[in-house]
């Protein structure tokens, strides 16, 4: 029987996928921590044109992005190594099916209320 694979079908590139997602997560919080420390006193007209600029909007997006590809290859590893039938029983496949499909439709749901968000104006 065939397995299910992560996002790619190879461990060695959702591997990479996900050290360049936590590249992109680095990277946005280093931008927003500098420019939190630059703007000292800052104010919500201040933050809102900061987070409004295309170069945010889009950073910012590319960080959600990066986060849910994180988060997605790092929950079917979690339920592919330990909701298995060894350790939990015939029950396994189906609960990892349904934990799964949880995952996914969070994932989508994130990434369509983050655009929502982020280019709604």
């Amino acid at each position: 029987m065939k397995s299910a694979t992560g996002l790619t079908g190879s461990g060695s590139r959702d591997w990479f996928i996900q050290r360049v997602s936590a590249v992109v997560l680095a990277v946005y919080t280093v931008v927003i921590f500098g420019w939190l420390l630059s703007h000292s006193g800052f104010d919500y007209v201040a933050w809102s044109g900061f987070m409004k600029t295309l170069p945010m909007k889009i950073l910012s997006l590319l960080a959600v992005l990066s986060l849910l590809v994180h988060a997605w290859i790092g929950m079917w590893q979690v339920f592919t190594d330990y909701v298995t039938t060894r350790q939990m029983g015939p029950s396994a496949s189906g609960l990892r099916l349904v934990l799964t499909s949880a995952v996914i439709i969070s994932v989508f749901a994130y990434a369509i209320w983050a655009i929502q968000i982020f280019w709604a104006n």
